[in-house]
């Protein structure tokens, strides 16, 4: 899926993630899957809206209040766990794995990017998602 994030008011933290890519996507640790970090950065408004492509630009991400605040996602396809599109969660974890180095609470690979560990778990307990079906005109591509 497609995700259009836009912060309304406040600041929070967004750290992002995408799998990655060869030769690194065949490291696993322990259930977990490596992942590249996309972006680790505090946003405050006023600030642009961002775009999460399926496969490039943070499409796995955490959010963190840093004061009050408000985000808005828009989803396209939205989830649907018939059609295969469920919303996971994951822990992120750092280790040291052969020529990887720890840097903070990241895996660094010799050319200066940053790999974490995730690995899928369950639901938070109190996490509630607000979903809405879009009403307004059909948006095509040009």
């Amino acid at each position: 899926m497609t995700v259009f994030s836009k912060l309304l008011f406040g600041a929070m933290h967004v750290k992002s993630y995408d799998w990655a890519a060869t030769p690194h996507d065949d490291v696993q640790l322990q259930g977990s899957r490596l992942a590249k970090v996309k972006a680790d950065a505090i946003l405050t408004t006023p600030c642009e809206a961002s775009v999460l492509y399926p496969e490039d630009g943070g499409n796995m991400h955490r959010f963190t209040a840093q004061n009050a605040c408000a985000v808005l996602d828009v989803l396209g396809p939205p989830y649907d766990d018939g059609s295969g599109r469920h919303c996971q969660y994951y822990n992120a974890s750092s280790y040291s794995v052969g020529k990887m180095f720890l840097t903070g609470d990241s895996m660094s690979i010799p050319g200066g990017d940053r790999y974490d560990f995730l690995e899928e778990r369950e639901p938070p307990q109190d996490f509630y998602l607000v979903g809405s079906t879009y009403m307004g005109p059909r948006i095509l591509d040009h």
